[in-house]
């Protein structure tokens, strides 16, 4: 279904509109900065909200997760904190292209000093698609919006689970997409900010290949159980998803 305001908005330079297939959606992304990936959608399918629960989502960059959480939950509100400007803005104006203004939120910030931009333990949810390279080593340009999505140039893992420990309500949720090689690192990290571990799911591009994502979902004060979910695998064959991958496109 084509949004009626598609015709409205003005796009900057660079700039495009991609229909996300869900309520008739869309969000604005640039490719020379960066445009969202599987990895934000499959959070986006494996995070739960309960009904009237706010949301956090920490590095929104131009909105995605908290778009698609909108159209698969009811949550009350959700809010995006982003540090980017420019990426911040084309949230925000996705987000009033797709006429969600009462829901959603976009906040411009930096992610280490997020507990002061909200009052504490304000959320039910807390999500993060981060930064997944250690450091700024090697990179031309360490202040490029590309770098700055990929490597920890601006947080780092510890920043994240410190300022959505402060940030959650007692039993509320952090749900994470991250990398397997960090997986010991991300563990120790989450127990030492008293966030326990609880569901975990590893994906694999091809059944036959290693994993190369790990969806996490951590509860702030739990008592220590952790279920480990079956592999999600991506593609059948090249080019092909399996059924799983599409349910989540679909929800």
């Amino acid at each position: 279904m084509k949004n009626p305001n598609w015709n409205s908005i003005s796009l900057k330079p660079g700039e495009r509109l991609d229909e996300l297939q869900r309520n008739g959606y869309v969000i604005i992304q640039d490719q020379e900065r960066f445009c969202f990936g599987m990895d934000a959608v499959l959070l986006s399918g494996f995070a739960r909200v309960k009904d009237g629960g706010s949301v956090l989502d920490m590095g929104t960059g131009t909105g995605i997760i908290p778009i698609l959480l909108e159209a698969k939950t009811n949550a009350s509100h959700l809010t995006g904190l982003e540090i980017q400007p420019d990426s911040a803005d084309m949230a925000r104006r996705s987000v009033a292209l797709n006429g969600l203004e009462e829901k959603i939120s976009i906040v411009e910030g930096d992610i280490k000093e997020a507990a002061g931009l909200f009052p504490a333990a304000s959320f039910d949810v807390v999500t993060c698609n981060p930064p997944y390279m250690v450091g700024g080593h090697g990179l031309t340009n360490p202040e490029a919006p590309k770098a700055i999505a990929r490597h920890e140039v601006k947080c780092t893992f510890e920043d994240v689970a410190a300022q959505a420990a402060k940030l959650l309500k007692p039993g509320g949720n952090f749900f994470l997409v991250h990398r397997p090689f960090r997986l010991a690192e991300i563990i120790v990290t989450l127990a030492r900010y008293r966030l326990e571990p609880k569901r975990m799911q590893l994906v694999y591009p091809f059944a036959d290949k290693e994993p190369n994502m790990v969806l996490l979902e951590a509860n702030r004060g739990g008592r220590s159980r952790l279920k480990v979910e079956k592999p999600l695998i991506v593609y059948r064959e090249p080019g092909v998803y399996t059924d799983e991958i599409y349910d989540i496109y679909r929800y």
